[in-house]
């Protein structure tokens, strides 16, 4: 089960070819699908084809990007075509949707309205949030600092009433979208996890950051990457087992080639908030299939030695099969799917045709244009 899923559908019009206009997806070149036009690579086909036909995923969560209102290429929109194009393909639930939550854009006193309508409106699992973006009004979770817009312990109340009481939060990969560094920073986690017990906050990427070097925690000084994270939940309390989830998106699909940063990383992790709430993502389609992150999960292991040296658990088929899925699926309530889920690229174009799902995107259709809608909607 997947908890970080993305894809872009843009608007592709056969026959005319790409013109070589900037988009979003050109922000990870990793993805070559071998398509004429490269936005093709991210379209719902892709991400059908690529995680359903293409890796083992049984259940992804798409989850939403910062661009505000419904006018971008991963809208509740196109969640939702997205999700009828998969229980049409699949079985019912196969693809899950977050919110979208941009606390510090727009009117304070009208988030609780919007985020009701949003959740009558679409059957959302979590909220997402970006507290680094945009840069101008960051904020932290606990409203702990003066220079941020004050609007996280707002933004709890809301999900606490309006429900679900799931909060997934970006922290670490500081570059994304350009945001504030300082906010990006897990130090909120501990302090908003403990005052909000009955809020389950899954922290996306765990705080890493990629040019940060990962080893064994000391409390006396915490790096600049994971550490952060697990100190914000011990200086707060906050146990194994509890309201805090690590999630994996991107994290892993870097640690994979550095074996012993991973041991150190995924030892802190399962330490810190326990072998049942490290949860998997791959942040794809960013990278592609989301195969060779899981082929290369299930062939880890951390050593005896580091198991004796530092107190890490093993990783054993249970733990394993927890990270890859059953926790997510507790954690929302879901039942696990083992069924494959086969169809052809053919099946693809006729479901999209049979259910007249849109086939054109609004507002920003390239990078540039993406940031300039996140600035004129700082009010």
């Amino acid at each position: 089960m997947d908890l970080q899923a993305h894809l872009l559908d843009y608007e592709i019009t056969p026959d005319v070819p790409w013109d070589g206009t900037p988009f979003l997806g050109q922000l990870f070149p990793q993805i070559a699908c071998g398509e004429t036009d490269p936005r093709a690579c991210f379209s719902i086909e892709a991400f059908l084809d690529l995680f359903f036909l293409q890796s083992d995923t049984s259940l992804a969560v798409l989850s939403a990007i910062p661009v505000p209102g419904p006018d971008n290429p991963l809208s509740a929109d196109v969640m939702a075509a997205t999700q009828r194009m998969a229980d049409a393909l699949c079985t019912e639930g196969r693809v899950l949707a977050h919110g979208q939550a941009m606390p510090n854009l727009g009117d304070p006193a009208a988030m609780l309205g919007s985020m009701a309508e949003l959740r009558d409106r679409y059957p959302i699992v979590a909220w997402k949030a970006y507290t680094h973006l945009p840069a101008t009004v960051p904020f932290f979770l606990d409203d702990h600092d003066p220079d941020g817009v004050p609007v996280g312990r707002p933004f709890l109340e809301a999900v606490r009433q309006v429900g679900p009481p799931v909060v997934c939060v970006h922290k670490g990969f500081r570059g994304v979208g350009g945001g504030s560094a300082r906010f990006a920073d897990p130090v909120d986690i501990g302090p908003a996890a403990a005052a909000n017990p009955d809020i389950s906050f899954v922290v996306y990427h765990s705080g890493f950051e990629a040019d940060v070097a990962e080893g064994p925690y000391d409390s006396s000084s915490p790096n600049g990457g994971v550490d952060r994270l697990v100190a914000s939940l011990e200086r707060s309390g906050v146990g194994p087992g509890r309201n805090v989830y690590a999630e994996l998106g991107s994290t892993w699909r870097f640690l994979m080639s550095r074996p012993d940063q991973a041991a150190h990383v995924l030892g802190k992790l399962l330490s810190a908030v326990g072998t049942g709430n490290v949860v998997w993502g791959t942040d794809c389609l960013w990278y592609g299939s989301p195969q060779d992150q899981i082929e290369a999960f299930r062939a880890f292991a951390i050593t005896e030695a580091y198991q004796e040296a530092y107190g890490y658990p093993a990783l054993t088929p249970e733990v394993k099969a927890g990270i890859l899925g059953l926790n997510a699926a507790r954690l929302h309530g879901i039942e696990p799917v083992h069924r494959d889920c086969t169809f052809s690229r053919s099946e693809l174009r006729q479901v999209r045709s049979e259910l007249a799902l849109p086939t054109t995107t609004l507002g920003p259709a390239t990078a540039d244009e993406a940031f300039r809608a996140i600035a004129a909607h700082m009010v």
